[in-house]
Parts: structure tokens; C-alpha cells; sequence
């Protein structure tokens, strides 16, 4: 039996940071070459009978505020059935340098807001994927061990909003720290925000996987 979820005539929605944007507002448009491109690639050559639209929105750089200033033209617009969502790293990386902070309680409550307007003003089912942070530093006194113990408070935000929401949870941070109990994190990313392709792989491979690929 396929349980795939996505399906034949249905449009999907990717917004995010950095990560997601990989290039699709330029050399690589439209959907970038990280693991948005991966996933629909795959998804095209096991389902090529599946007539799926895409959107790349993710930008670099962006924060849960800028999801949720620009929420209208690059989410609800589309009118999506499905939303995938990874956002988190540059809120706590902001936070941690006092400009601009969004500490977890404030993630929590813009994040709450944007989904909360998907579901009243879509039907798209939800898909929220970790922030994650390829490091297993344990040192807090450290940069690397810092940000991973702050991360905990924005990884918890998104297990409670997809229990709220009823999404499906993609834990790529746990998928990260899996893969560094066998290789070092040089394998998958030049420092622990930005991946390689393999980390990309990663990425594609474990929100594929939610959906039932």
C-alpha cells in the first residue's frame, strides 16, 4: 500500500532561512540546490504519475519575524496544501548576540501565530522541521556548546507546536547528532550551521521519511 501523502495535483509550500533558500533566488532557481531540490527530485522519479506544484520561499538569513512579515504574500498566497517550515537557528543565533534577540517564549508566540493563520486561512496540513546544529561539543563555556544547550528551549517550542497543530515533526537535529555518534561533523557541513550536500541528504531523506516516502 502507498502512503505517501503528498498527492497528484496538489501544491506544497517550503519556507525557511538559508538552508531552505540554497540558492533558488539565483544560480540554482527556482528551488535551490540543498534539500528542498533533493526531496522533489525523489519525489518525482518514484511518483513521476504525481503532478505536484512547488514553492521554494525560504531566505537566508530569516527569522520566525520575517516568516511572519512576509506570511501573506509567500505562504498564504499559494493557498498551499501542504507547508513545510524550518526556522530557528538565526533567532537563537540572535538572541545569543543581543541584536535583535528572539529568545524561545517570543519563537513560541510568533511561530504560534503564523501557523495559527495557515490553519484558519488554508488546508494545508503542516510539516515543521527542526533548527538543528551539526556539534557534539558539550562544553557550555565554549560557542558550539552554548548554542547547543540554548537550542534545547527552540527545539522544544517545535515538538509543542506540532503537538498543538497536529504536524508532522521532522527531527532533524536528532537525525544530525545520530550520524556525529560515526563520523565527524567536518563529513556533513564546513561549521555546524550550513551543511554539505550530505547534510542536505540528510535533511531530504528524514522529511521524505515523515511523509511516509
Amino acid at each position: 500500500m502507498d502512503n505517501f501523502l503528498f498527492q497528484d495535483g496538489q501544491k506544497v509550500v517550503f519556507i525557511g532561512d538559508s538552508i531552505t533558500d540554497c540558492g533558488r533566488r539565483g544560480n540554482f532557481a527556482p528551488f535551490g540546490n540543498g534539500y528542498v531540490k533533493f526531496a522533489i527530485d525523489l519525489i518525482t522519479a518514484r511518483y513521476p504519475e504525481r503532478h505536484i506544484t512547488y514553492f521554494n520561499e525560504g531566505i537566508g538569513g530569516n527569522t520566525v519575524l520575517d516568516l511572519h512579515n512576509r506570511w501573506n504574500s509567500d505562504v498564504l498566497a499559494h493557498k498551499p496544501d501542504w507547508l513545510t517550515v524550518k526556522i530557528g537557528i538565526n533567532d537563537l543565533h540572535r538572541t545569543l548576540g543581543q541584536t535583535q534577540a528572539l529568545p524561545s517564549e517570543k519563537y513560541e508566540q510568533l511561530y504560534r501565530e503564523i501557523l495559527q493563520l495557515a490553519r484558519e486561512q488554508t488546508q494545508a496540513r503542516l510539516v515543521l522541521i527542526d533548527p538543528f546544529y551539526v556539534s557534539a561539543e558539550t562544553d557550555t563555556n565554549t560557542q558550539q556548546g552554548l548554542v547547543l544547550s540554548m537550542l534545547t528551549g527552540y527545539l522544544d517550542v517545535v515538538e509543542k507546536l506540532a503537538k498543538e497543530f497536529d504536524a508532522l515533526h521532522v527531527y532533524t537535529h536528532e537525525k544530525f547528532q545520530g550520524q556525529l555518534r560515526h563520523r565527524p561533523a567536518g563529513h556533513f557541513c564546513p561549521e555546524p550551521v550550513h551543511p554539505y550536500l550530505s547534510g542536505h541528504i540528510i535533511i531530504a531523506l528524514a522529511l521524505l521519511e515523515a511523509l511516509g516516502w
